[in-house]
């Protein structure tokens, strides 16, 4: 082996250190890297929220697309170079999330003939799930809150999956659907099941869609506001094993036994 193949390969061992430390590291510029990405992510996801105020005039945002394009690839593009398990990474569903919202950014002529595709970036904030468990490792804040920062981002993840459904399915048909926020606006009420009425979604299709909304308001909405409030699961350190999680009215440890003496609220 020569030298100048020793040096690239002492080269490429740097690159790969350095962008592991970044995403993976225990130091504090990884843990600013890893919450500017999500901040980045809450930002870009306002923007296409945004757009969808103009999305007749597509052109006047390609600039500003093709740039977050670039910056999700590259993102993307390191943390696969830096990934254990490549193949799993790209099929697993956040994987699968971020190549959709690449595809959509980076192909502006696709993007116009499918509206789908630039409602569906809310995808990206699955990213989200990814960031906050790098962050949990580090963040003594995030371990502590980390049941109601998740059910948080459930929450949020779940609405705005659903608007983009009711925006993408309406917007060309219902007048009174002209942006995301107004799919938004229609989304919370419905699954909040207040249905204000001043707007609704048009079609047995639409019709459809609000009956099954609604369903999802009774059921999965109400759990996940639940849990932010009333996490399933409390902590406190058992005395005798140490395991800190248990059920909101526990008596006994699950994993040794011992007597818990968890302060709750009494039975409904």
């Amino acid at each position: 082996m020569n030298k100048n193949s020793m040096a690239k390969m002492s080269e490429k061992g740097r690159l790969y250190t350095t962008i592991s430390e970044l995403y993976n590291g225990s130091e504090p510029r990884s843990d600013w890297f890893n919450w500017g990405l999500l901040a980045f992510d809450i930002v870009t996801i306002l923007y296409f929220i945004a757009s969808t105020y103009y999305y007749h005039h597509f052109a006047t945002f390609r600039n500003f697309d093709f740039v977050i394009g670039v910056i999700y690839l590259v993102d993307y593009a390191a943390r696969l170079y830096i990934s254990r398990n490549r193949i799993k990474d790209v099929f697993d569903l956040v994987g699968l999330a971020d190549l959709i919202v690449i595809f959509s950014l980076l192909l502006p002529l696709i993007v116009e003939n499918f509206l789908f595709m630039r409602a569906i970036r809310a995808l990206r904030l699955l990213r989200s799930y990814h960031v906050v468990r790098r962050l949990r490792k580090r963040s003594r804040y995030v371990r502590l809150h980390e049941d109601v920062i998740f059910s948080v981002i459930n929450l949020i993840v779940f609405i705005f999956i659903v608007a983009s459904i009711v925006y993408v399915t309406q917007v060309d048909s219902n007048p009174a659907m002209k942006n995301y926020v107004d799919a938004l606006y229609f989304t919370v009420a419905a699954l909040t099941t207040t249905g204000f009425g001043d707007i609704t979604l048009v079609g047995v299709g639409g019709h459809i869609l609000a009956v099954l909304i609604m369903i999802f308001g009774i059921s999965l909405f109400l759990r996940l506001v639940q849990t932010i409030f009333r996490p399933g699961k409390i902590r406190y350190e058992c005395t005798t094993c140490g395991l800190i999680r248990h059920e909101n009215d526990a008596i006994h440890c699950k994993h040794c036994g011992a007597v818990l003496h968890i302060t709750t609220e009494g039975g409904d």
